[in-house]
């Protein structure tokens, strides 16, 4: 591609370093307004300057993309609901026989859940999970929560799903979910292992330091507290400001056992209107109605002992009770079944896309109920961010830049080789940490594929997947290469009750070798 105008060149260029500068740090102090505003101010920059036309503007927003990504959050929103992270916490903490055994466990968890549900959600989901099992087992929390922000963008590599790179490379590749799944999965199961492996050797005499008994006592978090608390996976603010104590204060009991047992109080005494009373004075504000709940408490215990061998009681629980937690469970099943539907249906080559807007939409009419509040918890200012960063690369590209540079590493970037495959992953690896990720997809997927497409066919395949497989290990390098990293990071420090500060230095200290020895064993298992 010919270079622009002089003139286009230097104003196409401001706008995308305004857009990298906000991208890459959205806390600037000279304009602290945050990714998404950073995107749509580059986007508005290129159409302002006449780097592109507002019609090019639109036809630049990639809408299956989008698509794409708006029907996997929605789909991650139902399987939290159905209680599907719970699980994985429970997984986690299920008869772990130490250190060492926990944090392998969190590399393999956090890599498989990456894969299906975003690396982002599973980061967000898991951190305090990490933190509660590491404080109730009296660890240091540093080795656990690497394992699991390396872990998940490693895993998240393996298919089109995994994160938003990838995404983007599906969709302009027209690779399927199958051959996209097969071609990086050797890749990614070496890959994770060898991150395990790397992290155990690195704090293998911190994880072996047995824990003081009385620590570990004053330390102590109930189980139940463990796997207690719930997320909200697409979105990103306000996270941690429930946990599980303010959960159990907000019922007004401890546990899901002492709540079941509360509603058969209830039922016993043969009024909905009671029942309904205490859901309502659960919801409100408990500090006022103490007293008469405890009355209410007390009026339904006795009449649970009078009436307990009645069979009015077993009557009353079955029709009340029962027939609650079985549509509930049927329910969870449904949810369940729509995502292994949604994920054969992938397999089978179905336009991504679509496929993953109608499981949304399924399980929105299963819930047959109002969609608002599981809707609400989407990241639409993610899907924002998108619009304004594909119209913003676009004007770039049209400048002519990224095709010069591309011009000029071309000849030493041919992957039918082992020098130009490793020259062509040392590209994507600095861009991926300079510009980010998803714009270096966007940038050089189009000129590597065609680049490789010379070859071969196969090599254009492969060619996507060396894309996709260096652009999201390359994440693991520092601190700031990937939003999982940073997830955590915040996450870990904001959690209540077990902040933890994840710096940047500890981080670099295991990304650089981690990353660079993943990557290189990886390359060699790529499959085009």
């Amino acid at each position: 591609m010919v270079m622009a105008a002089t003139v286009k060149v230097g104003l196409g260029s401001v706008g995308f370093v305004v857009f990298w500068v906000l991208a890459v740090f959205p806390a600037v102090p000279f304009m602290p307004i945050g990714r998404t505003a950073g995107s749509l101010l580059g986007a508005m920059l290129m159409v302002v300057f006449g780097v592109i036309t507002p019609d090019q503007a639109y036809a630049a927003i990639d809408l299956p993309i989008l698509g794409l990504l708006f029907g996997t959050m929605v789909v991650s929103v139902y399987l939290e609901r159905a209680d599907m992270f719970k699980y994985l916490g429970k997984l986690l903490a299920w008869k772990s026989q130490g250190a060492k055994d926990l944090l392998c466990r969190i590399c393999l968890i956090s890599a498989v859940s990456s894969a299906f549900f975003t690396n982002d959600t599973s980061c967000v989901v898991l951190t305090e999970f990490v933190l509660k099992i590491a404080r109730q087992q009296n660890l240091p929390p540093h080795p656990f929560l690497l394992a699991l922000a390396s872990s998940a963008n490693i895993g998240s590599s393996v298919t089109p799903i995994g994160n938003p790179q990838n995404l983007v490379i599906a969709v302009q590749s027209k690779i399927s979910f199958g051959k996209f799944l097969f071609g990086i999965f050797p890749a990614m199961l070496v890959g994770v292992t060898v991150n395990a492996l790397l992290l155990l050797c690195m704090y293998w005499k911190l994880l072996s330091v047995q824990k003081d008994v009385e620590d570990a006592a004053a330390e102590l978090v109930p189980e139940e507290e463990v796997v207690s608390h719930r997320f909200s996976p697409a979105t990103l603010s306000h996270l941690t400001s429930l946990n599980s104590q303010e959960l159990n204060n907000s019922l007004g009991v401890n546990g899901h056992a002492n709540h079941a047992e509360t509603l058969r109080n209830r039922v016993i005494v043969g009024e909905c209107e009671i029942q309904k009373a205490f859901d309502s004075s659960r919801n409100s504000n408990a500090s006022t109605n103490d007293g008469s709940l405890m009355k209410r408490e007390e009026n339904v215990s006795s009449k649970r002992d009078e009436y307990q061998d009645d069979e009015n009681f077993r009557a009353y629980d079955e029709m009340c009770y029962f027939p609650k937690v079985w549509r509930n469970k049927l329910w969870k099943i449904c949810v369940y079944l729509v995502t292994m539907g949604m994920l054969i249906a992938l397999l089978m080559g179905l336009n991504m896309s679509w496929t993953a807007i109608t499981a949304a939409l399924a399980l929105v009419v299963l819930d047959f109920k109002d969609a608002r509040p599981s809707l609400e918890k989407v990241s639409y200012s993610l899907l924002i961010f998108f619009c304004g960063m594909f119209i913003t690369v676009d004007g770039f590209n049209k400048t002519g830049i990224p095709s010069a540079l591309w011009d000029f590493m071309e000849p030493y970037s041919k992957i039918d080789h082992a020098a130009g495959i490793a020259v062509l992953a040392l590209v994507i690896l600095v861009l991926s940490n300079v510009a980010s990720n998803v714009p270096t997809v966007l940038l050089l997927g189009g000129r590597v594929a065609a680049s490789a497409a010379a070859i071969s066919p196969e090599s254009e395949q492969k060619a996507w997947l060396i894309l996709a497989w260096v652009s999201t290990v390359a994440g693991n390098l520092s601190l700031l290469g990937s939003a999982a990293n940073l997830i955590v990071c915040e996450q870990a420090r904001r959690a209540q009750h077990f902040g933890y500060n994840l710096s940047f230095w500890s981080h670099l200290k295991f990304g650089v070798p981690s990353t660079l020895i993943v990557t290189g064993i990886g390359l060699m298992l790529i499959r085009g």
